[in-house]
């Protein structure tokens, strides 16, 4: 089986000369050679993006609104918990069911007095 090559040029293949990181010139002319370097720009101050408020900043209002958040977060945690567990029994209770059990259902009995 014959293997077919591509046709190549001189100008395709090239061998590169490899030149080392070290440094040609001594340490001390080197300083000399740099460029200056030009003194760093202030960086820009925010306070030309801040917009001047009407009325002052309300503390209680944003408080309530924070404890707001934090109750509606707490309670959305607790029915999130809550479901997972009715979830989990329901799952455990339809398995028993499943497998052909019968004593599946949880019977509650009240204490005589």
């Amino acid at each position: 089986m014959k293997t077919q090559r591509p046709i190549s040029t001189d100008g395709e293949h090239v061998v590169l000369k490899f030149r080392p990181r070290t440094s040609a010139q001594p340490p001390g002319k080197r300083e000399e050679l740099a460029r200056p370097v030009p003194p760093a720009s202030v960086a820009n101050d925010l306070s030309r993006y801040e917009k001047p408020r009407e009325e002052p900043d309300d503390f209680r209002q944003r408080m309530l609104a924070n404890i707001a958040a934090f109750a509606f977060t707490v309670a959305l945690t607790a029915i999130g918990i809550w479901l997972a567990m009715s979830i989990a029994d329901l799952r455990k209770t339809q398995d028993c069911v499943l497998m052909g059990r019968r004593d599946c259902a949880k019977i509650t009995v009240m204490p005589r007095s």
